[in-house]
């Protein structure tokens, strides 16, 4: 990956398109979480229902602030705690969210990573990204630029490659409460 790779991502994801990029865990299908029509497009590459809602995922806590409501400090410290492995956490959010990002919930799934793609791109977007998992609903996830290519074609804007971390997807966990309710 190169600073002109990374620049053709936000181009792509400046002008409404969807990319697919390499994460902490599995590939991600990615785009502006403020973009609705991007949205839709992602949602309908995925077959998945809005109800569900997806996750952000950002290089900084700052770059999610404008999502989320302001945390307790008990939540702050045990969402900023490192696990040394990659935690999406559910949050509670603000209540100006849009509905393709939350779904059916009142919080919001967010992710802070390490990942040095994912990090480069949230860094030069200057703020949190979509990151689902690069698959059509059902399906298993992506964890190659070919795997990719072959759940979707050429229906994408653009596929940034890159190796991704575990191959499995993020552990979820309650914000509130600490409760794992998915673990990887």
């Amino acid at each position: 990956m190169t600073p002109w790779h990374i620049r053709e991502a936000i181009r792509q994801l400046a002008s409404g398109g969807v990319i697919a990029y390499p994460t902490d865990t599995v590939y991600g299908l990615g785009c502006d979480p403020l973009n609705a029509a991007a949205m839709l497009h992602l949602l309908a590459l995925k077959q998945r229902g809005i109800e569900q809602g997806v996750i952000l995922v950002a290089s900084r806590w700052r770059q999610l602030r404008p999502f989320l409501l302001p945390l307790k400090p008990a939540t702050r410290k045990r969402v900023k705690k490192d696990r040394g492995r990659p935690v999406t956490w559910l949050l509670p959010a603000r209540p100006d969210v849009p509905a393709w990002l939350c779904g059916r919930h009142d919080t919001l799934a967010v992710r802070v990573t390490r990942h040095p793609v994912v990090a480069a791109l949230c860094d030069a977007w200057d703020g949190p990204l979509v990151s689902t998992s690069a698959n059509r609903h059902g399906r298993p996830p992506a964890t190659s630029t070919l795997e990719v290519y072959r759940a979707f074609g050429d229906s994408l804007d653009y596929v940034l490659g890159g190796p991704v971390g575990t191959g499995k997807p993020s552990e979820i966990r309650d914000g509130l409460t600490g409760k794992v309710l998915r673990r990887n």
